[in-house]
């Protein structure tokens, strides 16, 4: 869980910095920038940063669930970026989207499959 809580706190602390430069400091982009993803961007990593990663470092029982809607929420975004935005989307939102979506299955394999292993272990 401390990897997973890692992983989270950087990958946090990454869309709070990137999302932060358009959102807190207005500043101008070299490709379009859909209108309000900096502010997704920078919610998540807060999000991320200061609730989930805490969560998993502390293996709260909350910790699981937290990581799993961090996940969904980041794919269902990636799912209206190809969808709805596909013709206006910039490479650099849908690069930066797939990251976090392999970051957090990283941490989503993390953090479920010990569990796995503790259920087989004791049946």
């Amino acid at each position: 869980m401390k990897v997973a809580a890692v992983l989270a706190f950087i990958i946090g602390g990454m869309a709070i910095f990137s999302g932060g430069q358009v959102v807190l400091l207005g500043k101008e982009q070299n490709y379009y920038v859909i209108s309000w993803l900096p502010y997704y961007n920078f919610t998540m990593g807060v999000i991320t940063f200061f609730v989930t990663a805490v969560l998993l470092w502390k293996n709260s029982p909350y910790a699981r669930a937290a990581a799993l809607a961090t996940f969904a929420a980041h794919a269902t975004v990636m799912l209206i970026l190809q969808t709805a935005y596909r013709d206006v989307v910039a490479g650099e939102s849908i690069k930066a989207m797939t990251l976090r979506l392999s970051v957090w299955t990283v941490i989503l394999i993390l953090v479920y499959w010990p569990q796995k292993r503790e259920a087989a272990a004791s049946s």
